[in-house]
């Protein structure tokens, strides 16, 4: 049987730990699905296919992050009915849980398969990777529904404390992915067709198993449309109050990036793939932060579900000193070697050089991003995902566009553009922190505070 981690019981360091590793190397296979893509054909195709993925990249994440809002959404309350021990309850959520995504999942492939070219208008691809950028995000977009479908359900899995299975399909489908893009583009020579049919296989496969698991899990069958309809309004109401807020800021923030893009390409397809590699790193980096917001969204809402309103607050501080080692050992491994490792994607000395100039940059505010992600985590697993929401648009969307719109009229130099990202986060942790002393010290916080022991 698969082992599941229960919060609000034993030793919380222990428990976070043992949850958060999976966790964060779980997030790393998932990175590398795109990032050996990126590799393949800087490597086996050309500087313009290179580029054509890079602008793909942010446009499919546009998409993506909407359902990935639902995912945390299922975090929230499924890890609630879990940790108030219902299970016939609880089964009941995961199936209309999985439903709903899946149905919504069908709807943004067909929705994402006609609008391919409006997208890649939108953000302004240069014209010697137009072709290439359409053929690459039409096939990626054609089975965009089993990435949704996989998001959600991993989520599921993780919010009853099963951290090891989503980690154990995704380096199935991780190595399957490399194997299929070797030799698809470079047996093959399929160009950037073949990495984007690698990638929808291997997420179909992830389907697959996923779906396996939760019927096992749930000891029936996880996709009933009858159960959805009849019985599922209030749970899917539910779904949607706390998941479509985070959604909307994942796919807004994403299609802000758009008009990054926009900026980016006026310079040329060597900026376009430097700053695509560099972006691409920049996800590596950010793994590990997402994932501790990501345990200390389930254990809170865990937590709350059994009133362990003082064992949640403890989760906080622990989590902020696991994420921060990780992340600093991070920042300085690749900060040493930032160089090496975008020229594992390309070996073009333009190329090297701006991607390289952008990690420099980047790298030493991830302390910054650590600590946002840990309290987008700790808010939204309280269910305050409106106001957080909001406030991430405001630093992640407006200020960071006004910053370009200023720098790049006043001095227009691609320097602008590797500041326009870690001043957003600063401007967002301010926001966040603000609300975040606002509402800790409110009734549903404290009321408990001192009546729970807590083990660490």
């Amino acid at each position: 049987m698969t082992r599941q981690i229960d919060f609000t019981q034993g030793s919380l360091s222990r428990q976070l730990i043992l949850f958060s590793v999976p966790l964060v190397m779980g997030e790393l296979l998932q990175n590398l699905y795109n990032t050996v893509d990126a590799i393949v054909v800087g490597n086996f195709v050309s500087d313009t296919a290179l580029a054509a993925i890079s602008v793909c990249s942010t446009l499919s994440n546009l998409l993506i992050g909407f359902f990935n809002g639902m995912s945390i959404g299922a975090i929230v309350i499924v890890s609630r009915v879990f940790g108030s021990k219902q299970e016939e309850l609880l089964r009941r959520y995961i199936r209309v849980t999985f439903t709903f995504s899946a149905i919504l999942g069908v709807f943004l492939s067909v929705a994402g398969i006609c609008g391919t070219e409006f997208l890649l208008r939108l953000s302004a691809v240069p014209d010697d990777a137009y072709g290439e950028a359409v053929i690459y995000l039409r096939v990626y977009l054609a089975g965009i529904m089993f990435t949704v479908i996989y998001n959600v359900s991993a989520g599921i899995l993780r919010a009853i404390g099963d951290f090891s299975t989503p980690f154990m399909i995704l380096l199935l489908t991780c190595c399957i992915n490399i194997v299929l893009d070797v030799l698809f583009v470079a047996v093959l020579h399929l160009g950037v067709a073949g990495v984007s049919v690698a990638t929808v296989i291997s997420q179909f496969i992830s389907v697959v198993v996923v779906y396996m698991k939760i019927c096992r899990q749930s000891r029936a069958p996880c996709f009933s449309i009858r159960e959805t309809m009849y019985y599922g309004k209030k749970i899917v109401l539910e779904l949607l109050s706390i998941g479509m807020p985070s959604g909307l800021q994942s796919s807004l923030v994403s299609f802000s990036n758009l008009f990054v893009w926009r900026y980016v390409n006026q310079f040329s397809s060597v900026a376009t793939a430097g700053i695509g590699v560099a972006q691409r790193l920049d996800k590596f980096i950010a793994m590990p932060c997402k994932a501790f917001g990501t345990t200390v969204t389930t254990c809170v809402s865990q937590n709350i579900g059994a009133k362990n309103y003082k064992r949640a607050s403890s989760s906080v501080r622990i989590c902020i000193r696991l994420s921060l080692s990780v992340t600093i050992t991070l920042e300085l491994v690749v900060l040493l070697f930032r160089r090496q490792c975008v020229g594992l994607f390309n070996d073009n000395p333009e190329v090297i050089a701006i991607g390289a100039a952008m990690m420099r940059t980047i790298l030493p505010m991830y302390v910054v991003f650590a600590l946002r992600e840990i309290l987008y985590g700790v808010l939204r697993g309280h269910g305050y995902t409106h106001i957080t929401t909001i406030l991430s648009l405001i630093g992640m969307v407006g200020v960071r566009q006004l910053f370009l719109a200023v720098s790049m009229a006043v001095n227009p130099t691609i320097t602008n553009i590797y500041w326009c990202y870690p001043i957003a986060w600063g401007s967002t942790l301010v926001l966040i922190y603000g609300y975040y002393l606002v509402v800790k010290h409110r009734p549903e916080w404290e009321k408990e505070a001192n009546k729970e022991e807590i083990i660490t």
